[in-house]
């Protein structure tokens, strides 16, 4: 049997970036992920992220952040908000704080190549290219049984397996969800005009969606949420089909648009863990929430659970303490729980705010839009609050 200090489940971006920030503690880690990320390659792919700035600067603080720089990231200096067929809408400027951008858009894959790099340098950590098939739960650690029928034991074991965790099934945890009701569809399209670095978001009845600016000025990535239906035809149909309803959908703000990658869709739901820790076990990232995926904003949560929870571990360790009892993780737990809550009311706030064709509702959303517009105060707390300034 090996013995590990802390076994992370899933090396995606949040589960990576939770290994490279314990890389200067005393803990001996393993992270298990069966599937490596795909070399960089100058085709981009169509999974990226609006990374805000407090996630910018944990990236920077974990020696990735100059290599997405020189790599592929884009940034976006303001976002524009805007309801369709309505006067109704909203731009957020990060000029009016002083600030040359709000965040970056990142692909994903890009993101998570780079930590992957960065753990497999790492002294104190080894990755394990294998399934874990059974978790143990004792007073004093936990063990797993590996697929290749290895035994590992860890004080702690956090899940940052997904939305679908492994670690939060086998620990019987329970799930709040909600439907939303819509797929996502994304890709990645090529518009007559320059997107000049905004993202934009257009919110119609039964439709949201954005388009996030890319690395050349005239390609953006969208992320289209709509009714099932109408989102199974979009990915299938013709081409030429797509491109006219996308660039009518989006009122042709940028002028024509053409598709340049695959069509994807899934299903967008509001998952919600009843506990994000409990002994010998934490959840982290889309294991212990998934949001609307609004202008892509979802992964910052998940950095900030990795941050926060890096903290706590080092202040268990100072106090020596054992990383794993539920009482050392409960300031964690209480502290993610707030801030998942607060996002995960916020984005059903917004989607139910706009779905609605109702021409009294419309008014109202459009004066208290414009009105927000116009009170720099209380963007500007807004734009704090969004986007962790």
């Amino acid at each position: 049997m090996k013995t590990y200090d802390l076994v992370i489940i899933g090396g995606g971006m949040v589960g990576l970036a939770l290994a490279v920030s314990l890389r200067n503690s005393p803990l001996r880690l393993a992270v298990i992920e069966s599937f490596p990320p795909q070399t960089p390659t100058e085709q981009i792919t169509d999974r990226v992220s609006a990374l805000n700035l407090a996630s910018q600067q944990l990236l920077q603080e974990l020696g990735v952040w100059s290599s997405l720089l020189q790599i592929r990231a884009t940034p976006y200096t303001q976002m524009y908000v805007w309801e369709k067929d309505s006067f109704a809408d909203i731009e957020f400027n990060g000029q009016s704080l002083g600030l040359t951008e709000l965040g970056h858009i990142v692909e994903n894959h890009l993101i998570r190549h780079e930590l992957w790099q960065q753990v497999k340098q790492q002294n104190n950590a080894d990755i394990l290219a294998v399934q874990p098939k059974k978790l143990n739960i004792g007073e004093h650690n936990a063990v797993i049984c590996l697929e290749d029928e290895q035994l590992l034991s860890a004080k702690l074991i956090v899940g940052a397996d997904g939305a679908n965790s492994w670690v939060r099934r086998q620990a019987d945890i329970p799930l709040v969800f909600r439907d939303y009701g819509h797929h996502a569809l994304v890709c990645n399209v090529e518009c007559d005009d320059a997107h000049q670095n905004v993202a934009r978001q257009i919110f119609s009845p039964d439709t949201i969606l954005a388009f996030l600016p890319l690395h050349q000025e005239n390609l953006c990535s969208i992320v289209w949420s709509l009714p099932p239906e109408q989102a199974q035809f979009l990915q299938h149909c013709d081409e030429p089909t797509f491109n006219n309803a996308l660039a009518a959908a989006f009122e042709r703000r940028l002028g024509s648009c053409k598709v340049v990658s695959s069509r994807k869709t899934f299903p967008l739901t509001a998952r919600y863990a009843r506990n994000f820790a409990q002994p010998r076990i934490a959840l982290i990232g889309d294991a212990a929430h998934t949001i609307h995926p609004l202008a892509g904003l979802g992964v910052n949560l998940g950095f900030q659970d990795t941050a926060y929870l890096a903290q706590q571990i080092e202040k268990i360790l100072h106090a020596n303490s054992d990383i794993g009892e539920y009482r050392a993780l409960r300031d964690y737990e209480r502290r993610r729980k707030t801030e998942a809550i607060k996002l995960l009311i916020t984005m059903q706030g917004l989607k139910d705010l706009f779905h609605s064709d109702n021409p009294i509702k419309k008014w109202i959303r459009g004066v208290g839009l414009t009105v927000t517009n116009r009170l720099s105060i209380v963007k500007e707390t807004f734009i704090k609050q969004a986007f962790k300034i």
